[in-house]
């Protein structure tokens, strides 16, 4: 395993996901944080027991910190819908399975939603900074973007469920925004602001 230096303003963003790590990185840099991509340094994905994002976020935190010996910095996100009691929540990604792809997250989901006429939903984001594995304060912020499920799926953009996640006030899939759109307002974006101010408030960034 590749370590890193300690030093100002690095972090080990502990995600593998390749499209979020984008939406991460470009939301981050611009603060002059030093962006480590776990995987880079040879540092395995970690467990995501738990049934909230918190908790989540929290774990693979702690296990990139750990194993980095450098700050990290986690999210756990997932589209929560009201007619089916918050799911997918923590399992989206995995919704359809545990190696399910996109398409199959979302035809599993469609499935689910057959027959109702409750299509609100949000897509729900927490993050979470640790300045070490057992740092005992935590930085968490969270995000939330509303939307409905629509049955056709539209635009090529984004990842996970976009292509059915319809915003009314633009009339538009979460898909068929470009990516400094959704960085200015997704439920990622309202969190990571929220960070970046933690950042700067709690660490002096």
């Amino acid at each position: 395993m590749r370590t890193i230096s300690s030093g100002e303003r690095r972090l080990v963003l502990a995600s593998n996901n390749r499209a979020k790590l984008a939406e991460l990185r470009a939301l981050l840099e611009p603060m002059g944080a030093c962006v480590h991509v776990q995987g880079a340094l040879g540092i395995e994905s970690a467990e995501e027991p738990h049934i909230t994002f918190v908790e989540n976020a929290l774990a693979k935190a702690r296990h990139a910190a750990r194993a980095s010996g450098c700050p990290a910095l986690a999210d756990d996100s997932g589209l929560c819908c009201h007619a089916l009691g918050g799911a997918p929540g923590v399992r989206s990604a995995r919704y359809a399975g545990q190696h399910a792809t996109d398409a199959e997250n979302n035809a599993a989901l469609l499935r689910r939603l057959a027959g109702s006429t409750e299509r609100r939903a949000h897509y729900h984001c927490a993050v979470v900074a640790l300045r070490a594995a057992d740092d005992p304060e935590p930085l968490i912020a969270e995000g939330r973007w509303d939307g409905e499920i629509v049955e056709t799926a539209q635009g090529r953009g984004g990842f996970g469920y976009d292509p059915h996640f319809w915003i009314a006030a633009l009339g538009c899939t979460a898909a068929q925004l470009d990516a400094a759109q959704k960085n200015h307002i997704s439920h990622r974006a309202v969190a990571m602001r929220a960070m970046v101010a933690l950042l700067r408030e709690r660490w002096g960034w």
